[in-house]
C-alpha cells in the first residue's frame, strides 16, 4: 500500500493546475442558495469529465457523483452556493474572476466552499486512474443551500434519497487540519404584546418595546453565564434583530420582537435553550418559539425543516479520525492537527441528527469564510485531493 500513497501524492501534484482551473470555472459562476443551477450543471460536467462511474442530480439539486459498488460508503460532502460578495469596495479582485495567480485560486467561494469540491474532483479523476477497487462505494456530494441552511441538503439526502453512508467527509475549510467537530445553533424569536395608547399619555398602555428592551438585557447578561465545554468552547446567545409596531408613532408600541442566534455548546439543547428564556419572560404577555425554514430549490421543489442544528463531536480516538491521521501521514510522513470549526456545518444534520460519524478535511483557512478577498492556496487543493483519495484506500483496507 505504500506505493499507492506515492502514486495519489504524485498524481494529485500532476494535477495542480486541473484542479485549479476547475475551481476558478466554478467561482466565476454565481451560486447563491436556492440559484445554484448553473454551477451544479458545471459540476456535473468535470465529474463526467473526470469518469466518475455515475453523476445525477437529486431532486433537491445536490449533484451526487458515484465510484464503486463495495459494500461500505463514503460520502464526500462540500456546498456549492456561497454567500453574497458584499461590499464590492472592500475587494481587491473580481470576485467572480476566478484568476489563477501566485499559487492561489481568488474569488468568492474558494474556501468557503466549492475549494473542497474541486479538490473532490481530483480525487475521482485519480481513484479511476488508479483502478481503485476497495469494497466501498464513494458518493461525492456537491450540495445546495447550505448558507441559508445548512443541513439541509444532507436531510433531503439520508431522509428522501435513502442514501445513508458509514462516514462522510465534509470539505469545508479546516486549514489542512482533521476537525472533529462544532457546537451547534439555533433561531429564536421572542414576541412581546403591550397595548397602546396614546403617545401623550402612555402610562395607560403598556409599552412592548420596554418589555423587549429589558429582556434584551437580561438576554446580554445570559451570555456570560452560559455552559464551556473543554474542547468546542463556550455557548453563546446574542439579540441580532429587534422589530416593532404600533398603530402610529404616535401611539405606545403594542407589539415589539427579538431575534435570538443561540450557538449551542455541549450539553446545551433545544429544551434547554428555549427554557433558559422562558424562564426570563415569566409574567410577561410573551412567547418564544424556535423558527422553521422552508424555501423552494432552484429545481422548485419546496423544503424545509426547524432551525435547530445539533452540536455534535466525535472522540479524539474514534475510529474514523484514526483512519484520517493515517492517511495523512502515510502522505505526508506528519500527524495532522485535529481540532474543530467555530462555525455550523451540514455536520449537525448528518451527526447531529443522523449520528453518521463525520470528519472534516477542507482547503483554506475558515477565516477567510465570507469574508472580501477570499482565496485559497494551490497546494491546499492538491493535499485534500490526495488526502480523499488516500481516506479511500485507507478506509477501504479496514
Amino acid at each position: 500500500m505504500k506505493d499507492i500513497y506515492a502514486k495519489i501524492k504524485e498524481l494529485s501534484e500532476q494535477y495542480a493546475d486541473y484542479t485549479a482551473n476547475n475551481l476558478s470555472k466554478l467561482v466565476r459562476i454565481k451560486s447563491l442558495s436556492t440559484q445554484e443551477k448553473e454551477v451544479q450543471l458545471e459540476l456535473k460536467r468535470q465529474m463526467e469529465e473526470a469518469g466518475f462511474d455515475e453523476v445525477i442530480i437529486d431532486g433537491l439539486g445536490n449533484v451526487i457523483g458515484k465510484i464503486g459498488n463495495g459494500k461500505k460508503t463514503l460520502a464526500i460532502d462540500g456546498h456549492m452556493d456561497t454567500v453574497d460578495i458584499g461590499n464590492i469596495d472592500n475587494w481587491d479582485f473580481d470576485p467572480l474572476g476566478g484568476e489563477i495567480k501566485n499559487g492561489y485560486v481568488h474569488g468568492r467561494g474558494t474556501v468557503d466552499q466549492e475549494g473542497g469540491v474541486a479538490s473532490f474532483v481530483t480525487t475521482g479523476r485519480i481513484l479511476k486512474e488508479l483502478g481503485f477497487n476497495e469494497d466501498l462505494t464513494i458518493y461525492f456530494v456537491g450540495s445546495v443551500i447550505e448558507e441559508d441552511c445548512d443541513g439541509l441538503c444532507w436531510k433531503y439526502i439520508i431522509e428522501e434519497g435513502k442514501i445513508i453512508p458509514d462516514i462522510v467527509i465534509s470539505t469545508e475549510p479546516t486549514n489542512l487540519n482533521i476537525y472533529r467537530g462544532q457546537r451547534g445553533r439555533m433561531e429564536m424569536h421572542v414576541s412581546f404584546h403591550g397595548i397602546s395608547s396614546h403617545g401623550s399619555a402612555p402610562e395607560r398602555g403598556k409599552n412592548a418595546i420596554y418589555m423587549a428592551s429589558k429582556i434584551a438585557l437580561e438576554i446580554e447578561k445570559l451570555n456570560e453565564r452560559l455552559t464551556n465545554d473543554e474542547f468546542l468552547g463556550k455557548g453563546s446567545i446574542t439579540v441580532t434583530e429587534f422589530i416593532s409596531d404600533s398603530p402610529s408613532l404616535c401611539a405606545v408600541s403594542d407589539f415589539a420582537r427579538l431575534h435570538i442566534d443561540r450557538r449551542l455548546t455541549w450539553g446545551e439543547t433545544k429544551e434547554s435553550a428555549i427554557k433558559e428564556i422562558e424562564t426570563l419572560i415569566v409574567g410577561l404577555n410573551a412567547k418564544v418559539e424556535v423558527l422553521d425554514f422552508s424555501e423552494e430549490a432552484y429545481t422548485g421543489l419546496r423544503y424545509g425543516m426547524e432551525k435547530y442544528y445539533p452540536t455534535w463531536k466525535l472522540p479524539e480516538d474514534h475510529s474514523m479520525i484514526q483512519v484520517g491521521v493515517n492517511a495523512f501521514t502515510k502522505l505526508y510522513n506528519k500527524v495532522p492537527v485535529i481540532d474543530k470549526w467555530t462555525f455550523s456545518t451540514n455536520g449537525v444534520v448528518i451527526t447531529g441528527i443522523h449520528g453518521i460519524p463525520t470528519i472534516g478535511f477542507g482547503p483554506g483557512n475558515e477565516v477567510l469564510a465570507h469574508a472580501p478577498n477570499e482565496k485559497v492556496a494551490i497546494s491546499d487543493l492538491v493535499i485534500a485531493s490526495a488526502f480523499y483519495a488516500a481516506f479511500a484506500y485507507e478506509i477501504g483496507e479496514k
